[in-house]
């Protein structure tokens, strides 16, 4: 037993003593708590689930006395729910009941990033790396524990340097040691080990600590997150060029912010000085990157929130809150600016919005579910709205938008708009191998329209094929690296004065079309996310810029 242990069961003892001793006196019964969410407490030959790592690594303050401990940061993170998300469980019956002969090598890929820890032991034993119905993904099979925990602490810190940031490296071909048995396997942190620490780490975890500044790059993130899938065409076979589904990591790479800032920079910010790492007595240790992971999804986080008790989830309501409002925060302070100008004459009113990112790579970027617009209104005097584009609906849709109203159409990119019902819409537009749109992954072949918004000092004339520009942004001068420029041309009567114009980018990472796939499937998964979907709070849109004019 540990000397902590030892201490705090002398205590209660104590404790239980005193009371023995005072006059027994009527008490209200109480009401239980609810019952804490554990962390998972798992050992395999390969890996160890973050209950594991967590008791070492909590109770860790930064010079400025906030909580800057690991396991409460992590926990109500997406990569710590990769495998609880019910919209990924989805989508992947969803490529499943679409294109059942290829089930294993849909559930193998699937599972390599969301579920690494459980797909990698199962491909060292040589065993099925199936993740649904008896797969991982059921509390009976034997690696459920190591999948539920996503992508965890012994999952990235045991990566491998070798060929990350190249493509041998992509689409989730990370390399972890299979051979060196269990005491003897190395896990890597980016700050110096004493033979102190590494004894005290070994024999709490059976892992030996090993100085890398691999993890404290890009490099390590590109690997599950620049993804190629292969395209099956209309006549079942398989194109030759692999599919592009999200390139975060070469977005950057063509941008200014490349060589001057990394991924986590912005989401796992530094903390503020030197941070002691473990509880156990390390010395202290500076930058230290805070393990929030903060990203913009939002709305899934709120989502697996308001279901934490069905999905098992390990993080308490205090966790997803704070996680909350670090989104909310890099969302409105660290992704775009919008500037408004306007000029009118008689019944004719020129707007002329200047959107600006301020992302490292494309926005919204990843996964191509996401979309950002542009909301605009004039108003009156009264209040009342004389023009409107961009207004989205009680049920995610967007007004206007082609592709909610119709899932074989899409909505152009825009250098000008002259009516309400055209909309501008920054996402990624997929088409399969006979140019019908799509969101069946497997079946893209490719991007109709790409006009997500470019990061600072992308060349759009350079840029290689898997990243570049599509549609009619292509053609548009005004859209570039780092901004896009849009006129909204209004007519409207000589006696509306004085005038208010209000526009606001809205970003929603599951848009209507795709949630709509989902829910129109008969299958478990489906069904189970419509359901998290009702419970979740609305709505399914965050803010993330605004402005004002007023026209006298």
């Amino acid at each position: 037993m540990s000397r902590l242990a030892v201490r705090s069961l002398s205590w209660i003892l104590f404790a239980g003593f005193l009371a023995a001793c005072q006059p027994a006196a009527p008490q209200p019964t109480p009401t239980p708590p609810p019952a804490a969410r554990q962390l998972l407490l798992a050992r395999g030959d390969l890996f160890s689930a973050s209950g594991e790592c967590a008791g070492c690594h909590t109770g860790l303050k930064d010079e400025s006395g906030a909580d800057v401990s690991i396991d409460a940061h992590w926990r109500a993170t997406m990569m710590a729910n990769a495998a609880r998300d019910p919209y990924y469980r989805a989508s992947v019956r969803s490529e499943v009941v679409r294109l059942p002969e290829l089930r294993p090598a849909i559930e193998k890929k699937c599972a390599t990033c969301h579920l690494g820890m459980a797909y990698t032991t199962a491909l060292a034993a040589e065993e099925s790396t199936a993740m649904l119905d008896d797969g991982f993904l059921s509390p009976q099979h034997p690696l459920f524990p190591l999948a539920q925990d996503g992508v965890s602490c012994t999952l990235c810190h045991q990566v491998q340097p070798d060929g990350l940031g190249t493509p041998a490296s992509f689409s989730g071909e990370y390399v972890i040691d299979k051979t060196t048995p269990q005491g003897q396997r190395a896990i890597f942190g980016r700050f110096p080990v004493t033979a102190s620490t590494a004894a005290i780490m070994r024999g709490a975890s059976g892992f030996v600590p090993q100085q890398s500044e691999h993890l404290s790059g890009p490099n390590l993130c590109a690997s599950c997150h620049t993804l190629f899938t292969t395209t099956v065409q209309a006549d079942g076979t398989l194109a030759a060029d692999p599919f592009p589904e999200q390139t975060p990591y070469l977005e950057w790479s063509h941008s200014q912010y490349a060589g001057q800032t990394v991924c986590q920079d912005c989401h796992m910010p530094t903390a503020q000085g030197a941070v002691r790492i473990a509880n156990t007595g390390s010395q202290p240790q500076a930058p230290f990157f805070q393990h929030n992971f903060t990203g913009a999804n939002a709305f899934m986080i709120g989502l697996i929130q308001a279901n934490a008790e069905a999905l098992r989830a390990t993080a308490e309501n205090e966790h997803f809150d704070t996680l909350q409002q670090r989104t909310q925060q890099l969302l409105q302070e660290q992704t775009a600016r919008l500037e408004l100008s306007a000029q009118r004459s008689g019944s004719s009113l020129d707007v002329t919005v200047n959107v600006t990112s301020q992302v490292g790579h494309k926005f919204p970027s990843g996964f191509p579910s996401r979309r950002a617009w542009l909301h605009l209104t004039v108003r009156d005097a009264n209040g009342a709205v004389l023009f409107e584009s961009g207004q989205v609906q009680p049920n995610g849709s967007i007004s206007g938008n082609d592709n909610d109203q119709d899932p074989a159409r899409f909505e152009p990119h825009y250098d000008r708009i002259t009516a309400p019902d055209q909309v501008q819409i920054y996402e990624a537009i997929m088409v399969d191998s006979q140019g019908s749109v799509t969101t069946t992954l497997l079946q893209a072949a490719a991007y109709q329209k790409d006009n997500r918004l470019l990061p600072l000092g992308f060349n759009p004339a350079q840029a290689p094929a898997e990243i570049a520009v599509q549609g009619q942004a292509a053609q548009d001068g005004n859209f570039t690296g780092g901004s896009d420029q849009v006129v909204y041309q209004i007519t409207l009567a000589d006696s509306n004065t004085p005038l208010t114009v209000d526009v606001e980018l809205l970003y929603q990472p599951l848009s209507y079309r795709w949630i709509e796939k989902i829910r129109a499937q008969d299958a478990p998964e489906s069904q189970d996310f419509s359901v998290y979907l009702q419970n979740a709070p609305a709505p399914t849109f965050s803010r993330v810029a605004s402005a004002q004019l007023q026209l006298p």
